[in-house]
């Protein structure tokens, strides 16, 4: 079940960048805290958008987009932004994401 904030981060990378792959993870219960909260998260966005534009400035304008939930408690954003033959040359497959080593969690 998507929460409130996982659902308005969809909702506003679909919008802005018309994607042909999107997957938001809320991947929070990874880290420490509170069970249920929504405060790290995974975006694999695939977009023709992005031809053309270096690594940084495809996560400049996912981070623009994404300021009010980054100033309203999205502690931690993973972004994979791809070209769709970037994609393809990946075999549509994401990386994995590295295990926490923060907190309460070392």
């Amino acid at each position: 079940m998507s929460g409130a904030v996982e659902t308005a981060i969809t909702r506003k990378l679909a919008g802005a960048f018309a994607p042909s792959q999107l997957a938001v993870e809320n991947q929070s219960d990874q880290h420490s805290g509170p069970r249920g909260r929504e405060s790290h998260f995974k975006v694999v966005i695939v977009s023709a958008a992005f031809a053309g534009q270096s690594l940084v400035q495809r996560h400049r304008a996912v981070n623009e987009l994404l300021a009010a939930e980054l100033q309203a408690g999205v502690h931690a954003l993973s972004i994979e932004a791809l070209t769709p033959e970037q994609w393809a040359a990946r075999g549509g497959q994401t990386l994995p994401t590295p295990a926490c080593l923060g907190g309460s969690k070392r």
